[in-house]
């Protein structure tokens, strides 16, 4: 379910994935998580510019305005990009005044995508906030983060739009294979964040040697490499960076293929080695 289809992607321009709701979600965006001021702002517009078309922030962040600030700059039309943000545990219980809020921030006409940051009291609650701005022509589409197969199985009963996304932490380190397969046999597209290790963890897994041989057969990087491998599994990846080279490398990843022996050589690395605390 949700296979990528990576032939139709072009270095600098990733492929789309169909939701659920009936939108195309590119394969490859920004992750903001780490990016504020003018640093977010000149990196949103550099990746816009040099072809990603999916931008990722949330409320927690607190960079929401750099972000619609960057896409404006970028010269690109609104329509032609894929906006996701995020409603935090804190902000559950006014989630329709935050939903509001992250528009006001942005000031982009409406939001792509919306998810709530974590499980927590008051998610169901939030949630159908998000249904009511679909509804209203505020959010496009719903979705999730750090939903496993519990809590999608415990939540899904009680809302009426399936989420179209669930974003958890997928890298080499921690696979979550059996939850991604269940995800996706959901009808549910699966988003990776943290694909390349996360703060602290990424300079190590990408001088891992099993990389590094596969990255050199192809003339890529590490880096390039682990995206695709994500991608080939059907998973989307939304890394972060500033540095504009990296930002090109990251999404220069469709003239190359990972054989079924790679793709095994990469699954062993697994841990069950998780970065951060959700």
């Amino acid at each position: 379910m949700h296979s990528i289809d990576l032939k139709s992607g072009v270095n600098g321009m990733a492929p789309t994935i169909t939701l659920s709701s009936g939108y195309d979600m590119p394969a490859v965006g920004l992750g903001t998580y780490s990016l504020h001021g003018s640093v977010c702002e000149d990196s949103v517009c550099a990746a816009i510019q040099n072809g990603y078309r999916l931008i990722d922030t949330a409320s927690f962040y607190s960079n929401e305005r750099e972000v619609g600030e960057g896409i404006r700059k970028s010269g690109i039309a609104r329509d032609e990009i894929f906006v996701t943000t995020k409603l935090y545990p804190n902000q559950y219980g006014y989630a329709g005044r935050a939903i509001d809020e992250a528009l006001e921030k942005l000031d982009i006409g409406y939001i792509d995508m919306m998810l709530l940051h974590h499980p927590a009291s008051n998610d169901v609650a939030a949630y159908k906030a998000i249904e009511k701005a679909i509804q209203d022509g505020k959010v496009r589409s719903a979705g999730v983060l750090c939903y496993y197969i519990r809590e999608i199985n415990t939540f899904l009963p009680k809302v009426t739009i399936k989420p179209a996304l669930v974003q958890n932490e997928i890298h080499p380190y921690y696979q979550d294979g059996n939850v991604v397969k269940h995800i996706q046999s959901l009808g549910i597209a699966m988003q990776g964040w943290y694909p390349l290790g996360g703060r602290g963890y990424t300079e190590k897994l990408l001088n891992h040697k099993t990389l590094c041989g596969i990255a050199a057969a192809y003339g890529k990087s590490s880096a390039q490499v682990v995206l695709r491998w994500n991608l080939q599994k059907g998973v989307s990846v939304i890394p972060g960076s500033s540095n504009e080279k990296h930002i090109c490398e990251n999404i220069s990843i469709f003239d190359f293929e990972l054989s079924s022996e790679e793709m095994e050589k990469i699954a062993a690395l697994n841990k069950d080695e998780k970065h951060d605390w959700y």
